[in-house]
């Protein structure tokens, strides 16, 4: 009787110490845990990575692609190219005309209002170049960063640039066309000086 109340009063003990065992097992696993866990943080961000991306973050660094610098110099090089294309037109005759179209079928108002303004000015054709930019989309828009100036038609006497429509019309309204078309020698002068000495009576 004596070993079955001892047995019993011991009891309590031993459940108690069992499950002090399995608590500090546990914590154990618990600390394992969070040791590995601890390991994955990303000292930089402060957050927790998975395992994978964490051995990720270890692997070489890939160069980036130079793609985006040969299209930088491509850029670079078209640019060059149809700014010598464009002084080599610029150049080719007296008076170059950038319009849509041609002379004979003008493809905008502005343009054909240029067209007239010359012929009215009385301008050689044979000393006149005309570019149709509509089958030209590298002319079409290089001739606009070319001259600085966002609009077709544009013309150019001598290879230096004179302006669109609204400044041609100004430029003939003022007689400034004329005296430039003049000294170009597209035309001739409608009001020579006459140097002949005045006869005496």
């Amino acid at each position: 009787m004596s070993f079955l109340r001892t047995a019993l009063a011991s009891a309590p003990r031993v459940a108690a110490l069992s499950a002090t065992s399995a608590s500090s097992s546990s914590s154990s696993r618990l600390a394992s845990t969070s040791v590995r866990a601890i390991s994955t943080i990303s000292p930089r961000a402060g957050v927790q990575q998975s395992p994978r991306l964490a051995s990720s973050s270890t692997r070489p660094t890939i160069p980036f692609s130079s793609s985006s610098s040969s299209l930088q110099i491509s850029i670079r090089s078209l640019s060059t190219e149809t700014r010598s294309k464009l002084d080599d037109i610029t150049k080719s005759a007296p008076l170059v005309l950038f319009m849509k179209g041609n002379p004979d079928m003008p493809m905008c108002g502005f343009s054909r209002a240029v067209v007239q303004i010359l012929d009215v000015q009385g301008v050689n054709l044979k000393k006149m170049k005309t570019v149709n930019v509509l089958e030209d989309e590298e002319v079409r828009h290089g001739v606009k960063e070319y001259s600085d100036w966002p609009t077709i038609p544009q013309v150019y006497v001598g290879g230096e640039f004179v302006g669109g429509c609204d400044i041609m019309l100004n430029m003939h309204q003022s007689g400034e066309l004329e005296e430039l078309l003049v000294k170009n020698g597209l035309i001739t002068d409608s009001n020579p000086q006459s140097t002949e000495t005045p006869a005496q009576s």
